[in-house]
């Protein structure tokens, strides 16, 4: 299916560079395939999601304490 897509311009050669070093004359494949990889990445996400909110409530109230702790003791190590 035909379609129009706006983007700016250096995306376009950036697109156009990279299908001839695959040897296409067009970006089409480039695209679609960005689009595969958009999409699937995105399900996975939403999957990863859904499994860390079911970890809600897993941990004991002192184990989420000593853990915070932790956490917060690393955080004023970071630069």
């Amino acid at each position: 299916m035909r379609t129009t897509v706006e983007m700016k311009p250096e995306h376009r050669s950036a697109l156009l560079a990279l299908a001839a070093r695959r040897g296409s004359k067009g970006f089409s494949g480039v695209l679609t395939e960005a689009v595969e990889e958009y999409l699937s990445g995105r399900r996975e996400r939403k999957q990863r999601c859904k499994e860390l909110l079911s970890l809600a409530g897993s941990l004991r109230p002192e184990e989420a304490d000593s853990l915070r702790r932790a956490t917060r003791a690393l955080r004023k190590s970071w630069r």
